[in-house]
C-alpha cells in the first residue's frame, strides 16, 4: 500500500545551494541581494538590505568571543537560519555562512514584500503602510512569522517552512559596502549592502 506523503512545497524559485552559503559572509551578503526569503504559507519578500558578520575577526559578531548556547547555530553548517532575540522584544534572522565552526553569517535587514501581503499585514498591525511591513530586521521577522522556533532550520533543505530562493534576478553589479548600523563595535567595516534606490531599505539610523 502506498504511504501518504506530504506534497512537496512549491517555492517562488529555486532554493540556494549549500555551496552558495559555504563562503565568506562578506562574499555571500551582497550576493543575497535580490534573492527571495520565502515561507511555506505563501509569504515572500525580496532581500534588499543585508549586513555581514565575520566571526572571530569581527567585534560586532555574536560569535566574536566564542561559542555559547545562544549563538551555537552560527557555528553550525552553512545554509541554516540563526534567529536571535534582541532588545527584549524583537527577533532577527541571519543566514549562516562559511565552513562549519567559523561563526559567520548574514543579517537580513529588509525585504520588499512580494507575496502574502495580507498575512504580513495581519502580523504587523502597527505598520500603517506596506512600505513598513519588512523595512528593518525586526519588522521583517514579524511580517514573515519568524521567531526563535526557526533558529537552526535548514534553509537549503527547504523542509522546515522557510528557504531562500533565486528567481533569476541578479544582485546589483559593482556594489560598494557601507558601514553597518545599530552597533557599537566594528562600525568602520563596510559590510552593509542594499539595493540602490529601493524604497524598502531601512533608514540608516534604524535599529528595527
Amino acid at each position: 500500500m502506498a504511504q501518504n506523503r506530504p506534497a512537496p512545497l512549491i517555492w517562488p524559485g529555486s532554493p540556494l545551494s549549500r555551496e552558495f552559503f559555504d563562503r565568506a559572509a562578506t562574499t555571500v551578503a551582497p550576493q543575497l541581494l535580490n534573492k527571495i526569503l520565502a515561507a511555506a504559507d505563501g509569504r515572500a519578500g525580496r532581500i534588499v538590505e543585508v549586513e555581514a558578520y565575520a566571526g572571530a575577526i569581527d567585534p560586532a559578531a555574536h560569535t566574536f568571543r566564542g561559542k555559547t548556547p545562544r549563538n551555537a547555530t552560527m557555528f553550525g553548517p552553512p545554509g541554516h537560519m540563526y534567529v536571535y532575540f534582541t532588545y527584549g522584544m524583537h527577533w532577527c534572522c541571519n543566514c549562516v555562512c562559511d565552513p562549519e565552526g567559523d561563526g559567520s553569517g548574514v543579517l537580513i535587514r529588509a525585504l520588499e514584500p512580494l507575496q502574502g501581503l495580507e498575512q504580513m499585514r495581519d502580523a504587523r498591525r502597527r505598520a500603517s503602510i506596506d512600505r513598513d511591513l519588512c523595512r528593518g530586521p525586526a519588522r521583517l521577522t514579524q511580517a514573515m512569522g519568524i521567531s526563535g522556533a526557526q533558529n537552526g532550520i535548514d534553509l537549503v533543505a527547504a523542509r522546515d517552512g522557510y528557504t531562500v530562493v533565486s528567481d533569476g534576478m541578479p544582485p546589483p553589479p559593482d556594489l560598494a559596502g557601507t558601514p553597518r548600523v545599530g552597533i557599537r563595535l566594528g562600525k568602520d567595516f563596510p559590510w552593509r549592502w542594499s539595493v540602490p534606490g529601493n524604497r524598502y531599505v531601512s533608514a540608516s539610523s534604524s535599529r528595527s
